[in-house]
């Protein structure tokens, strides 16, 4: 050993706790305890299950003061979405990122914390809530807390983040700004989050950066038990939308406001431009936060951003604008839409149909056959679109049951997130860790992942339990 390295055997083995996506997709939270840091990788949001989104109320088993850095590998809401919360509770330390998800994490948790005061408004004027009165999980000023904590850094660097622990994040291909993290901890062990890790095919960003092992790792298993079927995909989207549209009928795709409506829109720029898409067919995209990450997405492009495809950056904003592309801002704008009637396409969030004004489109959509809903990505227990995808006859909205007698169609491709053999392909070229712990999945596609990965590579594999803490050895 020489004088730079740590000695392990003067040094605690460093305590990891799993708080949240045990057992879910949902509240990716884990908690890094040694002798002189505390540190938080992803501060995420349950959604889905009541039983689940109601972990959100719950303080975390440490003082938000007592946390140093948190970690925020990319910035969707099951990953960033509690950090306000947090920060109410009493964090005010560092929050990590790359620079792109810190631009995104503004959108979302502005978005967030106005649905959340908006519900809570609407609860205690019609009643619908158990809690009297109703109060949202945090709000703006909570935001504006937070975002004043963020502290971007370039991937590939290694940063200090507590007293000798550092992270180095690495591309994950998921979504713009998405990263993979690598901690090394005081006593020189190293622990590898993957966060939500990207499918090499995705059609704007490049795959993730391969794997380079760790002492322990935290792998997502969210499609754990599935195969992307790219083409088959391709063809069924296309089919279900020409399809419709040649009824009469509208189609309404519930797409999350980052990255999801990105590659929609990308796919139906192709289809357009083939012919498939009839230049008469309005497409409309109704999610303010959805456009505005994608100004972030334009921008990325115009940039050259090295994490970007470069025929992307090549072809330009243009390969994200399926003219006549039509947005809808302003409340108004989107009750418009519902004038026009079909055929027309509509992408608006939420991608799992949980909330915001996709929820009005498929009030108005689902009744009438002609009519089409395509889920384009995965849909957790507990969602609305997991129940359509499940083949509900009626979905509760705002109180009320809607019969479901459009046609609904799962269109998984469009996913950003690698499926079980893309997993074992990141993984199989680096040493094993001594424990690989399958997160962020249901049971079901954790544990076919976890059997996946010992079969196949022969690496000690484990689901862990929710709350369960375990030592990094």
């Amino acid at each position: 050993m020489t004088g730079n390295e740590p000695d392990r055997a003067l040094s605690r083995p460093a305590l990891l706790t799993f708080l949240g996506a045990v057992g879910t997709v949902t509240g990716s939270k884990f908690l890094v305890e040694s002798d002189h840091a505390r540190v938080l990788v992803d501060c995420g949001l349950f959604q889905g299950l009541a039983d689940l989104r109601r972990r959100n109320w719950r303080r975390l088993p440490c003082d938000g003061a007592d946390i140093e850095t948190v970690v925020v590998t990319h910035a969707h809401l099951d990953h960033c979405g509690y950090l306000p919360r947090l920060v109410r509770h009493g964090f005010r330390g560092r929050i990590v990122t790359t620079e792109f998800t810190a631009r995104l994490m503004e959108i979302v948790l502005r978005d967030s914390a106005k649905l959340q005061t908006e519900a809570a408004r609407h609860a205690n004027e019609h009643g619908w809530s158990k809690h009297r009165p109703a109060q949202p999980l945090y709000d703006d000023t909570d935001v504006d807390r937070t975002l004043k904590l963020l502290d971007p850094v370039p991937t590939g660097t290694t940063t200090d983040i507590a007293t000798g622990t550092t992270v180095t994040l690495h591309s994950a291909g998921h979504i713009l700004g998405s990263a993979w993290a690598r901690l090394t901890l005081e006593d020189g062990r190293t622990l590898a989050v993957s966060g939500d890790l990207g499918r090499p095919g995705h059609p704007l960003l490049r795959p993730p950066e391969p794997f380079s092992g760790a002492d322990v790792l935290l792998m997502e298993s969210t499609y754990g038990n599935r195969r992307h079927e790219e083409d088959a995909g391709r063809a069924h989207f296309t089919s279900v939308l020409t399809r419709t549209l040649a009824r009469g009928g509208t189609v309404v795709i519930p797409a999350f406001a980052l990255d999801r409506t990105e590659v929609v829109l990308h796919e139906l720029a192709e289809l357009r431009r083939t012919g498939r898409l009839p230049a008469e067919v309005p497409v409309y995209v109704d999610s303010p936060m959805a456009l505005a990450a994608l100004d972030v997405y334009r921008d990325a492009v115009l940039t050259r951003a090295p994490e970007l495809r470069p025929e992307v950056t090549a072809a330009g904003p243009a390969v994200l604008s399926p003219e006549p592309f039509l947005v809808a801002r302003s409340v108004q704008e989107s009750v418009d839409i519902s004038g026009h009637g079909g055929p027309a396409v509509i992408v608006s969030a939420s991608g799992m149909a949980t909330g915001g004004r996709v929820l009005h489109h498929l009030r108005r959509v689902l009744p009438d056959p002609r009519n089409a809903v395509v889920v384009v990505g995965f849909a957790a227990q507990g969602t609305r679109a997991r129940d359509l995808v499940d083949g509900a006859r009626a979905l509760k909205m705002f109180g009320e049951y809607v019969p479901v007698r459009a046609q609904v169609a799962d269109v998984p491709h469009f996913s950003a997130h690698a499926d079980a053999g893309q997993i074992l392909d990141w993984l199989r070229h680096a040493e094993p860790p001594r424990m690989t712990y399958l997160v962020h999945g249901e049971p079901d596609a954790a544990a076919a992942l976890r059997d996946r990965i010992d079969h196949t590579l022969g690496w000690n594999a484990v689901v862990p339990r929710s709350g369960e803490h375990v030592l990094v050895r």
